[in-house]
């Protein structure tokens, strides 16, 4: 498994088992979940990830990840690819639960992830955000993604990772997307 740690927290990939007790909402002594995970968000991660390893077989690293407080241990949110790679391009979403937002945890959480894209090979990312969430548009835009569409419910995210100068990888933003 590759696990993910930042400064603050710590990325787990969900495996099968995992991601049954969080759709059941049914942890064991061994999840260690701050109130009000999983919430809705989660759940609908967690579906996406239980029916793509079904029909695909395991999805990591293009998995789902928890997102681990490492001050408490405590999982305080999700984050996680929603699919493999097609093209060099994968659809990412995050979600924390209430208590954790505010604090800059999705944006730590979010570039580690797109280390991980970028790792494997991943040259574009994307993402979706209601017009209502604007934390979320805050924390894309932070990470280097741009604004690229918008449709009644939903503004359309994406960044390109640039091959890596050194040992710090870039993101370039991109002006137009392919849909």
């Amino acid at each position: 498994m590759t696990y993910r740690d930042t400064t603050r927290l710590i990325l787990r990939p969900v495996d099968t088992e995992q991601a049954r007790r969080i759709r059941d909402r049914a942890p064991t002594s061994s999840d260690r979940w701050a109130q009000g995970y999983p919430f809705e968000g989660d759940l609908a991660a967690i579906g996406r990830f239980l029916r793509a390893t079904d029909q695909h077989g395991d999805q990591r690293p293009f998995g789902y990840y928890q997102i681990t407080r490492r001050s408490d241990d405590l999982v305080v949110g999700g984050i996680g690819f929603k699919g493999p790679p097609d093209a060099g391009m994968v659809e990412i979403g995050y979600g924390l639960i209430p208590a954790a937002r505010g604090h800059g945890y999705a944006a730590e959480a979010l570039a580690a992830l797109m280390a991980i894209a970028d790792e494997h090979g991943v040259a574009e990312l994307r993402a979706d955000t209601t017009r209502d969430n604007v934390a979320s548009q805050r924390t894309l835009a932070l990470a280097g993604f741009e604004q690229v569409d918008a449709d009644e419910e939903l503004l359309h995210y994406q960044a390109r990772l640039v091959p890596p100068l050194g040992s710090t990888p870039a993101v370039s933003q991109s002006r137009t997307r392919d849909r």
